[in-house]
């Protein structure tokens, strides 16, 4: 693999030991050796903290990082990144770091970036260490933190509705680490959500094709349905140079005509985002190529702002679900691989699958289909009104006293033969269903809100079997029941429901995938308008 640039490793490769809790005893050790490791005694430069007033006067775009310098300082009295013989090794790795910052999918205005500059030119180096330079190389450490690490506060991804538990992470204590162990500068290891490398990589792909370019527009012709295999066309040679542009064929050899080469690159093209391809080349894959360069620059760098937002642990866990909104896609992976994938549907606009996570705690087979008062109010009271016999017809009653309605076990149950319960807040489970067909669809956003599992059946056998040893004709007959059989899961699975436009493999392959909420921009104002 490819090594990391120095900053980026050295930060990535701790911040699962910084977050961990440790005795008091330790702290207090660690802290009176935190900068041992890395000034001679002869060299730490006592610093004057009556200066900092003036310092945030001076450079107001920093006071939001005053608290964190305050408390920096009062572990520490004296200048961190100055010597006597100038700035220390880490600082010049730091600003090497921060002139990379385009890398990362951020914006590159560095508050008072020309002054930084000015620090660390061939004529400055730090020789004279003073107040001003050693809190700006502070505040440049903590911007860099908060934004390529943290990325945008809690709240503010909840406005996207992005509501995944968030990690907080204590910059102060990581700076110590970081000092404290200079030799990690050297390590390799990927601590951060894996997929935000992944995308990393990407990126990099996308803005060196940009710098070539980019692609042009693809004209479609007016009343046509398809190009078929054997067409020619000025169409096909503009597909042609398009999927040269991205690698999906190895060159353009300017031929019109829809050959097996321009057949394969199609192919593996819609393989990429998880679509069948006929051989028949439709409109709908012509819009999508002509989606800019830019725009798909975009959509990396907001979903590597999404990942900055997912727990690294994520990446150890060795049993977990998760479904990715947009893509329409669920991963079950067990024993830290993918044991099974399969397609979903996902809520309409009206009814947005909620982005959050929970534990898998039991299965019904089965089961009874409680409509929610929502439902009951807008679609069944009045079907009832224009048909008396509608109820039975859908194979539901009343109970609860007559209150509510419920949809009886069978085939024609709306939830299937079986949900997979993780209670939350939001009502939402993952369930089997009898309309397969809605599968077949590209766009897949028709539920209320929960998530419908085209591979149910499987994905029962794969947790009953390995949780109690069920066989598959057990499984088989607990789905056909006349009655709810509840199977409680003796260990718990995380399930997390996600939302990622952009998702990359290990060599930096972007898929795409419709911003089926809408979200992406609101984001991408986020990021680079705060």
């Amino acid at each position: 693999m490819k090594k990391l640039p120095l900053i980026f490793a050295l930060f990535m490769g701790i911040v699962l030991t910084t977050t961990s809790c440790k005795k008091k005893d330790d702290n207090k050790q660690e802290e009176a050796t935190a900068n041992t490791e890395v000034h001679d005694h002869d060299q730490v430069i006592p610093i004057d903290k009556g200066q900092f007033a003036a310092f945030f006067t001076k450079y107001p775009d920093l006071k939001a990082y005053e608290d964190q310098i305050n408390e920096l300082y009062e572990k520490h009295d004296h200048y961190i990144w100055h010597e006597k013989r100038g700035f220390i090794e880490f600082a010049e790795v730091l600003y090497n770091r921060v002139n990379q910052i385009g890398a990362d999918g951020l914006p590159t205005k560095v508050p008072y970036k020309a002054k930084l500059d000015e620090l660390f030119t061939d004529s400055g180096r730090g020789d004279k260490a003073n107040v001003d330079s050693e809190l700006l190389i502070s505040a440049m450490y903590f911007y860099y933190t908060d934004k390529v690490i943290g990325g945008l506060d809690a709240e503010k991804s909840k406005q996207t509705g992005w509501f995944l538990p968030r990690e907080k992470m204590d910059y102060v204590a990581y700076l110590d680490t970081l000092m404290r162990n200079p030799k990690k500068i050297n390590a390799d290891k990927d601590e951060m959500f894996s997929q935000y490398y992944n995308l990393k990589k990407g990126l990099q792909k996308y803005q060196d094709i940009k710098k070539k370019g980019g692609w042009a527009t693809i004209t479609w012709p007016d009343g046509t349905k398809a190009i078929n295999p054997g067409d020619s066309s000025a169409t096909v040679q503009q597909i042609r140079a398009r999927l040269a542009a991205e690698g999906f064929i190895k060159s353009d050899n300017k031929s019109g005509v829809y050959d097996d080469e321009l057949k394969n690159g199609v192919a593996e093209y819609e393989k990429r985002h998880f679509r069948e391809f006929n051989g028949k080349i439709t409109e709908l894959i012509v819009k999508e190529l002509n989606i800019s360069v830019d725009d798909r620059i975009k959509a990396i760098t907001v979903n590597m702002e999404r990942c900055r937002w997912v727990t690294p642990a994520i990446d150890k866990q060795q049993e977990y679900i998760a479904v990715n909104i947009p893509s329409y896609r669920l991963r079950y992976v067990k024993d830290g691989k993918i044991f099974m994938t399969s397609n979903v549907v996902v809520g309409k606009e009206l009814n947005k699958t909620v982005i959050f996570s929970g534990e898998m705690s039991y299965l019904v087979f089965a089961p009874y289909w409680n409509i929610p008062k929502s439902i009951l109010e807008k679609e069944i009271k009045p079907g009832i009104a224009k048909n008396s016999n509608y109820l039975a017809n859908h194979n539901m009653e009343y109970y609860n006293n007559g209150k509510s309605v419920r949809q009886k076990p069978g085939g024609q149950n709306s939830l299937g033969l079986v949900k997979f319960m993780f209670p939350n807040t939001n009502n939402i489970y993952l369930h089997d269903t009898p309309a397969k067909s809605l599968f077949n669809k590209d766009d897949r956003a028709f539920s209320h809100g929960c998530v419908r599992v085209q591979k149910a059946r499987d994905l029962a056998i794969a947790i009953t079997k390995d949780q109690a040893g069920w066989s598959e004709s057990k499984v088989d007959a607990a789905m056909k029941g006349s009655k709810e059989t509840y199977f409680n899961l003796k260990r718990k699975i995380p399930v997390y429901l996600t939302y990622f436009t952009a998702w990359a493999d290990e060599n930096g392959n972007v898929a795409f995938f419709d911003d089926v909420y809408k979200r992406d921009e609101s984001l991408a104002h986020l990021l680079y308008n705060e």
